[in-house]
């Protein structure tokens, strides 16, 4: 997805490069590999996540920081290009954030983002998991992404954009298969606790868990071969600050 969304943004070559929440380094990965920088510099809030890039991400061209989106680091007006990935919904303060992002770079410049979308339905195996649960418990609904989580469509991150003060915003679908082998392989990523459908699921005793399970079970597809084939989709947002 990372590397989809870097060559829709179709920057120039060279340049500077801001990869704002850039978690493990997917994305400053995708810029290095794709996008011909002269520099990355990705920050994000957890020291965690800074150090595990900094140790897997060694090219010369990219440096990691230990800082917030909605406080960046950085001079007015210093980079070619400002992008985050899967990351603005999580920001508190996501407007603040993307005018950060704006702020950061010269006239003229592009800002890009992309988040999952939850609005439209576009991530169908969290779809197909909080509509079961929904109709084995209603309190589940406030959990949904798609209800946490208003930034995750076309139109709002679209508006987003437009709000930082981007001009010729434009926003596409990135798509990508998500099959998996069985039922299992769809299942087991829900037992791990993190994340909001993982953390609901720990919270169910054990005969509650039983019931979601098989519910689900019998509502996803299946192929001839018993793999589930689904399908994920992004909105990738871009735009370019006034000149």
């Amino acid at each position: 997805m990372a590397r989809r969304f870097v060559r829709l943004l179709d920057a120039a070559p060279g340049g500077s490069w801001r990869d704002i929440g850039c978690g493990t380094g997917a994305v400053t990965r995708a810029v290095l590999d794709l996008a011909e920088p002269e520099s990355v510099v990705g920050i994000d809030p957890s020291a965690g996540y800074v150090q595990y890039a900094r140790r897997n991400i060694t090219d010369a061209r990219a440096r990691f920081v230990l800082a917030d989106a909605v406080n960046l680091p950085f001079a007015d007006a210093t980079a070619s290009v400002a992008v985050s990935g899967l990351v603005l919904n999580f920001v508190p303060d996501a407007p603040r954030a993307a005018a950060e992002m704006t702020r950061a770079v010269r006239p003229g410049g592009l800002v890009g983002a992309y988040v999952w979308d939850f609005e439209e339905g576009g991530m169908e195996a969290i779809r197909a998991f909080w509509d079961a649960a929904s109709a084995l418990d209603p309190a589940a609904r406030d959990l949904d992404e798609a209800v946490r989580f208003p930034l995750c469509g076309r139109a709002p991150l679209r508006e987003l954009l437009v709000g930082a003060g981007l001009e010729d915003v434009e926003v596409e679908a990135i798509g990508v298969p998500t099959r998996f082998s069985g039922f299992d392989d769809y299942w087991e990523p829900f037992l791990g606790g993190q994340g909001p459908a993982p953390a609901y699921v720990a919270s169910l005793p054990r005969e509650r868990r039983v019931e979601l399970r098989e519910r689900l079970r019998s509502a996803l597809p299946r192929a001839a071969d018993g793999s589930i084939p689904l399908h994920a989709r992004a909105w990738a947002a871009r735009g370019r600050r006034t000149a």
